[in-house]
């Protein structure tokens, strides 16, 4: 099922990749091997709106899952950004620091934030499917 938001004027439909693994956060990963790609959902970046600034300052970092990893500011508030697995922040997606937009305009491609390495890869088979993701915002 998609939902549409009213205020996100970039699609009338949220996309929600089947490919991925998302928590009830509004965080997706997308798993390579030991390593987890992590954003944040294309619901969260309309609910947020202009995304305006990206702090990450965990990189080198190990966290656990649910773990502060950063925080999202949007023109009009900011949000905390929680770790959906447990590891090593690997890599902050740079490019962020002057597009943050880039989340608003591609969360799951140029919007990506952080790479982790894996500590408990078993931590995957916990986090919802796109479908199970889809029903709990609907």
């Amino acid at each position: 099922m998609l939902i549409s938001l009213a205020d996100n004027s970039n699609n009338t439909e949220m996309n929600v990749p089947k490919d991925l693994k998302y928590t009830k956060d509004h965080e997706w990963v997308k798993v390579s091997g030991d390593v987890a790609t992590i954003g944040i959902t294309d619901y969260a970046q309309g609910e947020l709106g202009d995304i305006v600034y990206i702090e990450i300052e965990t990189v080198g970092d190990t966290l656990k899952k649910e773990e502060v990893f950063g925080t999202v500011e949007a023109v009009k508030t900011v949000s905390d950004l929680f770790m959906p697995v447990s590891g090593e922040v690997m890599e902050f997606n740079e490019a962020l620091e002057s597009a943050p937009e880039s989340v608003n305009s591609d969360p799951y491609g140029a919007g990506w934030m952080v790479k982790v390495k894996l500590s408990d890869a078993s931590e995957i088979d916990g986090l919802l499917s796109a479908e199970d993701y889809e029903q709990s915002i609907a």
